[in-house]
């Protein structure tokens, strides 16, 4: 850091956060379109998942090599040129991309005759991107201009429609359209400047074709709702069978009724992962129309239908249909859920009854095995016994032979329970020692 001495500069050398920068420019990410009066605006917004960021700042590249000018840079996210003659805006967003041309109005035309658009070079054009959303022409007039008559207003700009309106900016200015589509897929706005000044109209203009992008976004779901209903309708009566079902169920159908439970919540969670997030988009989108109409800051002009009621009168009851659709959904998927939990269950009590009987059946064959075991242990004995009473009978003969003197069949006689007993105890303890080892195993 140098001292701010006189004739020095003062510099102080900050350690800033990662994002600081990045936040402080996105302050200027928007930028509003710079309109003269009278003049022309042309705006295009049109779907990006299909074009890439680079193909984009290649486009306008082209045309910025046309005129001699710098290109954009490789991570801009928006792009402004003055020609000369008109100035161009480009902005991408997340789900879309505008692109507006403003020009002054040529001296002697009328109406719409020759749109800002036009002042770009054709070939150029032609290689806009496709899936275009929103295309608007619109003019700013000198309100001193106008026709005094809505009339004749109408029948001046608009071919005789009916028109919407009001007056915009606390009155600052007027604005008209009929929100109808010409030949060529334009939607015209007039935008009366009363004492407005170039960037408040522009300002207006931009909340204007942010309204009109954000609406038409926000429309791309009604028609996904409206084919989901009738899948959720048959959804919603199969679960409802299934349900019944469950009650009288016998233990052979239960398998049979699981699986088709898990092929239904696979299906409506499937559903679910398709149209969560546009139901969720859409939801957003209409939330910012609507700031974007209370900015508008529009008061009634007599005889006019208020853009705010005129756009809400459709939008809204089309939004209420997605937030039922996607709450049904919701709901059904929580109900199906419900269901699958109390059939496995009732599955799990009716698995832990076959267990129980298959233990009691465990139990049974053990104690006639005990039994078994216990007969065979007494046979064993008996067998034992008589093999070494034989033995024992043989070695006294065989002493008494040899000179001894014995009575041999009154020793064999007191040998028997002795050898019995002893083989018993024998048995005892082994049944002892091994006992232990079988529990810890």
């Amino acid at each position: 850091m140098h001292h701010n001495d006189e004739g020095c500069e003062f510099v102080l050398k900050l350690h800033e956060h990662p994002q600081r920068r990045n936040i402080a420019s996105e302050m200027h990410t928007h930028p509003y379109p710079h309109l003269p009066t009278p003049g022309r605006i042309s705006h295009l917004a049109y779907l990006n998942h299909h074009c890439n960021l680079a193909h984009e700042l290649w486009l306008f590249g082209q045309l910025a090599h046309h005129y001699s000018l710098e290109p954009p840079s490789p991570s801009a996210s928006y792009f402004s040129l003055d020609l000369g003659h008109c100035r161009v805006l480009w902005m991408r967003y997340s789900e879309f991309s505008s692109f507006s041309v403003s020009a002054p109005q040529v001296d002697g035309a009328e109406g719409f005759l020759r749109p800002a658009l036009a002042e770009l070079p054709s070939e150029w054009l032609a290689q806009l991107p496709s899936n275009v959303l929103v295309a608007i022409h619109a003019l700013v007039l000198p309100y001193a201009q106008l026709p005094a008559g809505l009339p004749d207003l109408a029948h001046l700009y608009f071919a005789g429609q009916e028109l919407a309106g009001a007056a915009i900016g606390e009155g600052a200015g007027h604005l008209y359209s009929d929100f109808k589509a010409d030949e060529n897929g334009f939607v015209h706005y007039v935008l009366a400047d009363r004492f407005m000044g170039r960037r408040q109209a522009g300002r207006m203009l931009q909340r204007l074709f942010d309204i009109e992008s954000y609406r038409t976004l926000a429309m791309l779901a009604p028609p996904l709702a409206g084919q989901l209903a009738p899948e959720l309708a048959v959804a919603d009566r199969e679960l409802a069978e299934l349900t019944r079902s469950i009650s009288h169920a016998r233990e052979q159908d239960e398998p049979i009724l699981l699986d088709r439970l898990t092929q239904l919540s696979a299906r409506i969670e499937s559903a679910l992962s398709q149209t969560d997030y546009r139901f969720s988009a859409s939801h957003a989108y209409y939330e910012i129309v609507l700031r974007r109409l209370d900015e508008l800051r529009e008061h009634r002009i007599q005889g006019l239908q208020p853009l705010k009621q005129f756009i809400t009168r459709r939008l809204t009851p089309a939004m209420e249909h997605c937030n039922v659709v996607a709450r049904r959904q919701r709901e059904l998927a929580e109900r199906v859920s419900r269901a699958t939990l109390l059939l496995r269950t009732r599955v799990d009590v009716t698995l832990e009854q076959q267990n129980q009987r298959i233990l009691s059946s465990m139990s049974e064959h053990a104690q006639l095995q005990l039994r078994l075991q216990q007969t065979v242990e007494g046979l064993s004995v008996a067998a034992i016994s008589y093999y070494i009473i034989s033995l024992l009978a043989y070695g006294l003969k065989g002493l008494k032979a040899a000179g001894w003197h014995l009575n041999v069949e009154l020793l064999l006689g007191l040998a028997i329970p002795v050898v019995a007993l002893g083989i018993l105890a024998g048995l005892r303890v082994m049944r002892q020692h091994l006992a232990p080892k079988t529990q810890h195993g």
